[in-house]
């Protein structure tokens, strides 16, 4: 066997250390997390005018949420920002706060409050989208509930992480069509998208489950306008209404029943807004048996595992935690972004569509033929809390008024369910 000369022996050493060197830098760069990376979501509400309370309130809710993607490092190595931008509630508003969101360079958009808001967003990112491929932002709906924004207006660009006014009053009016003392119902609504859908819908489902039922009054009045609701109220009182059906939100759900409870009407209200702010403080124990709330989530939920993180957004923000779905859209987000791997508009809606994930209420899952979210929903009953000698199930005081929510029933998704007439039109994957 030849021996290497000294020349040659050097070299192979070389040689052989050079190749362990990149060897161990491939392992190194593997093994390094990729550098963490603020992505900002521009946070486009009402934060001036009647519907600032609201606006403000879900803008601490949307950044305790942030707060808690970042400490469990949830998006991986994403780190979410809120930027918060006032639309004023309204859609040449929201036109203004979206041109700001792009001029900043920001690319994920939230917005909730109305539905007319929400479908000037929706068009207008789905324009900007088209003109500025590569650019593309993404909007993500906590909140606006017009059925049209997930059917004949849908777009790829647009997730709604509420159960939209179709499935809501699809599952209210099953649980009224089991009550046979309801023979005389009121409506009264805002008057725009949401409200208006809100009307048709009470109409058409009672007819289909409970002929039976009259509607003796149909009210749509101005969004944020009516600073005394009296005269309504008197027209309710009028009509023999057993039942009242409102969508009503924000000052004008509070000012509604603030008048209701100052006029004596002897009616139940089914609301989809009743344990949200302002509304429990307005009505206080009058509502007691007497006003019923549908939503995705209530503080006295049985097994509940919500209640430590609600105490300590109460603790810190000095109001009651009520937006459940903005921690599901934050936590959903944040997987879509791990998952991807990426702060990419494109990548995080497809891993969004179709996505489930299991949250304090069951199994919830994002829709891909319609990016409709498909969640279980609550009925509960305004009752005086355990602790003011009421209801020994109802633990929680909403805004100190001395009453909470007991749950009456629970809904699986499938209950509100609806067909789709959503045609998405998509991009081509990245």
């Amino acid at each position: 066997m030849h021996r290497l000369v000294p020349p040659l022996r050097a070299l192979l050493r070389l040689t052989r250390a050079l190749a362990t060197l990149a060897a161990t830098a491939a392992l190194a760069s593997l093994a390094v997390p990729v550098q963490a990376q603020t992505v900002r979501i521009a946070y486009t509400d009402p934060l001036s005018g009647p519907f600032a309370n609201i606006g403000k309130n879900g803008l601490s809710q949307f950044q305790y949420a942030a707060e808690r993607v970042n400490t469990t490092k949830a998006a991986g190595p994403f780190r979410l920002e809120l930027m918060e931008i006032d639309n004023k509630g309204t859609p040449s508003g929201s036109l203004d706060a979206l041109k700001r969101a792009i001029d900043s360079g920001v690319r994920i958009v939230v917005q909730g409050n109305g539905s007319g808001a929400g479908m000037a967003i929706m068009d207008a990112i789905s324009k900007h989208n088209e003109r500025n491929p590569g650019q593309e932002l993404i909007y993500l709906n906590y909140s606006a509930q017009d059925p049209a924004m997930t059917n004949e207006k849908c777009s790829f660009w647009h997730f709604r992480f509420e159960a939209n006014s179709d499935m809501k009053m699809e599952i209210l009016t099953s649980f009224m069509a089991k009550d046979p003392k309801i023979r005389n119902v009121y409506l009264i609504n805002q008057n725009y998208a949401f409200g208006q859908q809100v009307t048709r819908a009470a109409k058409e489902y009672l007819a289909r489950k409970r002929p039976d039922i009259r509607v003796v009054g149909d009210d749509l009045h101005p969004l944020g306008q009516v600073k005394d609701f009296a005269p309504y109220v008197a027209k309710i009182k009028a009509s023999g209404a057993d039942t009242v059906i409102t969508a009503n939100w924000g000052q004008d759900l509070s000012l509604l029943m603030r008048a209701a409870r100052e006029s004596g009407v002897d009616a139940t209200f089914y609301t989809l807004g009743g344990g949200y702010w302002g509304a429990p403080t307005a009505i206080g124990e009058a509502g007691v048996g007497k006003m019923k709330w549908l939503a995705e989530w209530m503080h006295d939920l049985p097994g509940v595992k919500t209640a430590p993180y609600a105490a300590g957004f109460r603790d810190k923000h000095g109001a009651d935690y009520a937006l459940f779905r903005v921690d599901v859209l934050m936590s959903m987000l944040a997987e879509a972004m791990k998952r991807s791997n990426s702060a990419d508009p494109v990548k995080i809606a497809f891993a969004l569509e179709g996505m489930k994930m299991t949250v304090d209420t069951g199994e919830v899952e994002m829709r891909a033929t319609d990016h409709q979210i498909q969640v279980p929903m609550f009925i509960g009953t305004m009752a005086k809390v355990a602790a003011k000698g009421g209801d020994k199930a109802v633990r929680y005081d909403l805004e100190g008024a001395g009453v909470g929510f007991r749950n009456d029933v629970r809904f699986e998704p499938w209950v509100g369910t609806q067909p789709t007439s959503c045609q998405m039109q998509r991009p081509a994957r990245r």
